[in-house]
């Protein structure tokens, strides 16, 4: 367990964010109809769009730290800072208005974590290409599920290395970039009903993109 640290003096970032996500706030749809937010290039095709996506991209980087992601231009983006986990984050959340799930992306501060026993099934687990420079261990995107007395946990997120499959100890590695932690990780509303709806959504687009998004981190 690692003691906490004290987070940040986070500075108003109200101008620049006002900047870089204009049209790109909860409830804008960029690029449906409107001028792309400023801070995106011109959309790009990704090559490997998934079913019911067009594949274009929209570049997003955060205001005040190192990170970029690129993210489906049909989705929603937000972006707020001083709350959430980690404490003081700098939190971007990535929504697809046809889902009720979303993807959050924080850097800030470390609070604890907390380990328990689990049995863990890993479906699929890959390093992050940008983010590749990164301290060991390297991040990776990874797709898994956790059982603890036999409920599920499934999860979706940027591991510090490849998780280890069988029965171990569930405790999130720190993935570094610059001064700050960063946690990514998918949120499903509603859980899977078995290990096979899992993979079949993985498979689907909205999992594709998901895994898209993750991918696609890099840092500065």
């Amino acid at each position: 367990m690692r003691r906490a640290r004290r987070p940040h003096l986070i500075v108003s970032l109200a101008a620049a964010a006002a900047v870089t996500l204009a049209g790109c706030g909860s409830g804008a749809t960029p690029g449906a109809g409107g001028e792309a937010p400023p801070s995106a290039v011109a959309p790009t095709d990704s090559g490997n769009a998934a079913p019911g996506y067009s594949g274009q991209l929209i570049p997003f980087t955060f205001p005040d730290r190192p990170l970029s992601v690129q993210y489906p231009v049909e989705w929603h983006a937000d972006y707020r800072t001083g709350a959430g986990m980690p404490t003081g984050a700098g939190t971007a959340t990535f929504s697809d208005p046809q889902s009720t799930n979303n993807v959050t992306v924080n850097l800030g501060q470390a609070a604890d974590t907390v380990s328990v026993p689990v049995s863990r099934t890993v479906f699929e687990s890959e390093p992050v290409p940008g983010l590749s420079g990164q301290p060991a261990p390297a991040p990776n995107y990874s797709f898994y599920v956790d059982r603890t007395d036999g409920k599920p946990t499934y999860r979706m997120h940027l591991t510090a290395g490849a998780p280890a499959p069988g029965n171990s100890t569930a405790l999130d590695g720190t993935i570094r970039v610059g001064e700050d932690d960063l946690v990514a990780e998918a949120h499903f509303k509603k859980p899977f009903a078995s290990d096979d709806a899992a993979k079949a959504w993985l498979a689907g687009a909205e999992g594709q993109a998901f895994k898209a998004l993750l991918l696609s981190m890099a840092n500065g």
